[in-house]
């Protein structure tokens, strides 16, 4: 069988193509290199922040109370005639105001009684004098009797007693007649008032009740653990030192409104249900007129900033940075994690106070890596420091 000379030549051709151009291929290939991957490290935002001085603040609430209280009481029985205008739920009124009067009659007539019986006994009282005057003299003349010189006596004594009794009762009935007339005990304003003319009002019986308008008080209830921040008078510090200002906020229509005021003294004892204790915070002249706020009335309820101590040396860190253990976050000069002993002082929302020793060139950690381990390599970027100072939680 004769083989045609193109179906033997033509794939040789095409195979040595094929070859020729695979050659030439791996020979004009570049060359491989390895390269080795480059280390990535953890990324973290770090602080440079130095020990400064921070004014810790506490934070409380409570409600307006008034400083003194008092329930209107008359002190003798009969009907009303008159009543203040200022005795209704609200009124204002100063020391010594009269606010309501009984009637007088019957008391007047008492004095009037009384009155007589002094003049009476002062005439016997005199007549018992003088007599005994002559006993004593007769007596010394031996004309008179020792009996009747004793019976001169006893009755000069009797008449003087009965003088100082009649005096007495003169003065209890001036006295009665006095308290048909109610006076305010201090300045103040009518919480409730339960009287009204006409009405016969008993000794004993509660006609209204009222409170001082001079200081206002405010009971602030203080978490144990916030104690230490503060200098309370007959607690933390002396009965009779100075105690820490306040500034009390509340929200009255519509508008914030602040007033100024400071802790006077601590309750005589902890609260057995809340394990607190309650600092009394006062403000003076609650209800002065200003245009500005409106008066601290008796009832508003108050947020309280209580002025504390001031921390020296402390740092003001990111709350992140506050490790569980209490360790503080830091990175070091050479950019490797460290995790430094501290004493926290304060937990806020968003930042810690703590005292911590650094090490020169640590920076406090602003971020919250994941993993944290001491010693790690990190890539540290530095943040602008925060300013000093930190909220009451």
């Amino acid at each position: 069988m004769k083989l045609d000379r193109r179906t033997v030549v033509l794939p040789l051709t095409v195979l040595g193509v094929c070859l020729a151009a695979s050659v030439l291929l791996v020979v004009t290939s570049p060359a491989v290199v390895s390269i080795a991957p480059e280390r990535v490290l953890p990324s973290v935002r770090v602080l440079e922040i130095a020990p400064t001085e921070v004014r810790l603040s506490v934070a409380s609430q409570g409600t307006v109370a008034p400083r003194s209280e008092a329930e209107l009481v008359p002190e003798v029985s009969g009907p009303v005639v008159w009543v203040s205008p200022a005795l209704v739920s609200g009124g204002f009124f100063e020391a010594g105001d009269l606010l309501l009067r009984i009637d007088a009659g019957d008391y007047e007539a008492a004095v009037a009684r009384a009155d007589a019986a002094v003049a009476r006994a002062l005439g016997e009282a005199e007549h018992a004098g003088a007599s005994l005057e002559r006993r004593e003299s007769l007596s010394k003349r031996d004309v008179a009797s020792a009996s009747q010189l004793s019976d001169a006596r006893r009755a000069a004594r009797v008449a003087a007693a009965n003088l100082a009794e009649a005096r007495v009762a003169l003065e209890q009935a001036e006295r009665d007649l006095a308290r048909t007339g109610i006076r305010a005990p201090f300045a103040g304003r009518v919480r409730e008032e339960r009287v009204d003319v006409g009405q016969f009002a008993s000794r004993g019986q509660a006609l209204g009740t009222l409170y001082a308008t001079d200081l206002a008080e405010i009971r602030l209830p203080i978490a144990d653990a916030e104690l230490a921040h503060l200098a309370l008078p007959g607690l933390s510090a002396p009965a009779d030192a100075e105690g820490p200002a306040v500034v009390l906020r509340a929200s009255f229509a519509g508008r914030e409104h602040h007033w100024r005021g400071r802790v006077v003294r601590t309750e005589g004892e902890i609260d057995a249900r809340s394990r607190m204790v309650h600092a009394i915070a006062q403000v003076e002249d609650p209800y002065a007129a200003d245009d500005s706020r409106p008066p601290l009335s008796v009832g508003l309820f108050v947020r309280a900033e209580i002025e504390g101590r001031l921390a020296r040396d402390v740092l003001v860190a990111p709350r992140g940075a506050l490790r569980e253990d209490d360790r503080l976050l830091v990175v070091d000069a050479d950019d490797r994690l460290r995790l430094r002993a501290s004493r926290v002082l304060r937990v806020g929302r968003d930042e810690v106070l703590v005292r911590a020793r650094l090490e020169p060139g640590d920076r406090v950690c602003a971020s919250n890596p994941p993993v944290a381990v001491d010693g790690m390599a990190v890539s540290a970027v530095t943040d602008a420091p925060p300013p000093a100072g930190i909220a009451a939680p």
